[in-house]
């Protein structure tokens, strides 16, 4: 095996495909208010869902220091609120504010455009089955580090 081939593994080419994805998103999500990293969140607490800091770090499948540093950058650009937890004085309820949640169908629709694109050419075959190979791929390196599988977010 030569070195070449190392770039023609899936690892690889699914980490192209990832950046190139992900500058795609970010390129349109910005004039929405939204950066591709916050998407998690977004979903998360999409339709008055709410949530704490801890289930939403699971939900990204992220630890809970870069989510308290993404939480504080959504809250300083008005993208979510915090409210004191009722139950744990100690905890935040988070949800998103009405300006984003307005925007949302707007991201939502803009980011199913951008896959749409990106699968030009794919019948719709083509495409469920790369999604499933995709999940089995996620499931096999969860389990391969010991990763606990995400929370599912509360309905609103």
């Amino acid at each position: 095996m030569n070195e070449k081939d190392v770039l023609s593994t899936p690892g690889h080419l699914i980490s192209l495909a990832g950046r190139g994805f992900a500058r795609l998103s970010e390129a349109r999500l910005k004039p929405l208010g939204f950066g591709v990293g916050q998407l998690p969140v977004l979903v998360a607490l999409q339709n008055g869902n709410i949530s704490s800091q801890r289930d939403l770090a699971r939900f990204a499948r992220t630890e809970q220091p870069p989510m308290a540093q993404m939480l504080a950058r959504m809250e300083r650009d008005g993208l979510i609120r915090r409210t004191p937890d009722p139950d744990d004085g100690r905890s935040s309820r988070i949800s998103l504010t009405t300006a984003a949640e307005a925007r949302m169908p707007e991201a939502i629709a803009t980011l199913f455009e951008g896959n749409r694109e990106a699968l030009q050419g794919f019948t719709e075959t083509e495409a469920e089955q790369l999604t499933g190979l995709l999940r089995r791929l996620i499931d096999n390196l969860d389990r391969i580090a010991g990763a606990e599988p995400p929370a599912t977010m509360p309905e609103g």
